[in-house]
């Protein structure tokens, strides 16, 4: 796998994280020097500003969330995510992918999300997976065949959810030592990871697991059942002990934002031992999905703050996947930066858009990426000038629709298929709140100055592409 100049490279950018093995106050800034000389795109600029900037403060968050990497962390575990991480996924892999990007415009994605199994050991509130049955499942070879495909595109972050993709562990495990260049994560509810398993993952070192905490033992027992939330406080325990790396999943909505999103809970989550949180907002997929449980418009203002907030102040990574929109440039689904696979194989643009015109069982990743539903998101990503409003689903109902009725894309419920006209119906109402209420934040914030800064960067860059056509045009 890889060209000899990108196993060379490879090679080079293995010594230079042999600094890392020690002293970070010493020698993450020395690598960050080398790595800034493989980014030959200048993909990763801002963020090696940023960390040369918080390492030369011993008491930033960010300075102290990597020293606990190394105090907290197993040697090797760590060695091997920053491998994999930085030189497969981040330098290696984004520069091939975005080279065949190019060549085949298309957008290919920088993690792959996928569903093993269907079944689940819960039966959360709210949740769709068992919509779909809890007897689908993606078998080991199809599994490993989306890795190889994936790998020879430049993707090398593989994301397992469910149903309860430890269900599979087993399976999960080949794969990993299958594909020792790959980082491995899961969202899992954590009710299955015991002594045994964690020392699998101390063996293999490259998977990581994101587990499902609703808010203290009310919140989560509410959603996912009684004893569920003792039963992820002893996982946490057990991977604090083994020095594995885990986060948290957080799905806020209208009963728990205050709680997920107080200063006492970010300060709980650290203290079991998390090194991030993924926070996501309820949507009501499914045709049973209630709305009541939608975030209003002012808990996502005030998730909003509260995490730009912590985000500055916790030794803790978080990413909101809707309100972090201003830093990604929109959507990142659609294959942009991520897209699902379902436990049936269906290749859908999103864990919550269950619509696809391809699967993995008669098209291979290309084809599906270069379809008419994934080709419809890369011609309207953004969906939205306001990048507080990136989903086509939550914020922009009205461009779903329009994107699977022009590509023809079906659902992808077995049990109940739901009609994408009755799924934006149930958004249209928070869709107009939370356009009023984030207009005001977007107009103030940083992200409007670097989004504007983006189009006009990139208009220059259409407009000396088009002189450049109209003068060979002139010649011939």
């Amino acid at each position: 796998m890889g060209t000899i100049n990108e196993k060379l490279e490879a090679f080079g950018l293995k010594r230079v994280l042999n600094y890392l093995d020690s002293n970070p106050q010493e020698n993450v800034p020395k690598t960050i020097a080398w790595l800034r000389k493989f980014d030959k795109d200048n993909f990763y600029k801002n963020t090696y500003d940023m960390i040369d900037e918080f390492m030369s403060d011993p008491n930033n968050n960010w300075n102290r969330l990597i020293s606990s990497l190394y105090t907290d962390i197993d040697d090797g575990v760590r060695r091997k995510l920053f491998e994999n991480f930085l030189i497969h996924s981040a330098i290696l892999g984004c520069q091939r992918k975005n080279r065949l990007e190019k060549k085949y415009d298309c957008n290919i994605p920088w993690a792959i999300l996928m569903d093993p199994t269907s079944a689940c050991n819960l039966h959360c509130t709210g949740c769709w997976a068992a919509e779909y049955g809890n007897r689908l499942n993606l078998s080991f070879e199809q599994l490993d065949d989306i890795v190889r495909q994936g790998k020879e595109l430049g993707t090398y972050m593989y994301i397992f959810s469910g149903g309860e993709p430890l269900v599979r562990k087993d399976d999960i495990i080949r794969l990993c030592e299958k594909h020792n260049d790959c980082e491995f994560l899961a969202f899992t509810n954590g009710t299955l990871i015991d002594e045994k398993f964690a020392d699998e993952m101390l063996r293999v070192k490259n998977f990581v697991p994101a587990i499902s905490i609703e808010g203290y033992e009310e919140q989560t027992d509410f959603r996912r059942g009684k004893g569920t939330y003792k039963k992820v406080l002893e996982a946490m325990k057990i991977l604090r002990e083994k020095r594995l790396p885990f986060g948290a999943s957080l799905c806020y909505t209208s009963k728990n934002a205050e709680n997920i999103g107080s200063e006492k809970y970010f300060d709980f989550l650290i203290d079991q031992g998390c090194k991030f949180a993924w926070l996501f907002t309820y949507i009501p997929v499914g045709v049973d999905a209630v709305t009541d449980l939608i975030a209003t418009a002012e808990q996502r203002k005030f998730m909003y703050n509260q995490i730009r907030k912590f985000r500055a102040t916790k030794p803790l990574f978080t990413m909101d996947f809707w309100n972090d929109g201003e830093y990604v440039n929109g959507c990142i689904a659609g294959g942009r930066c991520y897209l699902h696979i379902n436990a049936n194989g269906d290749i859908e643009p999103c864990a919550f858009i269950h619509y696809a015109d391809s699967n993995i069982k008669d098209k291979t990743l290309l084809e599906a990426f270069r379809s008419p539903l994934f080709m419809q998101y890369r011609r309207n990503q953004p969906f939205n000038h306001n990048m507080l409003r990136p989903c086509p689903l939550l914020d922009n109902p009205g461009r779903l629709n329009q994107m699977v009725k022009k590509s023809g894309a079906q659902s992808t419920d077995l049990t109940h298929p739901e009609d994408v006209d009755a799924l934006t119906a149930k958004c249209v109402d928070a869709a107009k709140d939370w356009a009023t209420v984030s207009q005001d934040i977007w107009e103030h914030s940083e992200g409007r100055d670097r989004a504007v800064m983006k189009e006009k960067k990139e208009a220059a860059e259409k407009a000396a592409i088009m002189e450049k056509v109209q003068k060979k045009q002139k010649i011939s």
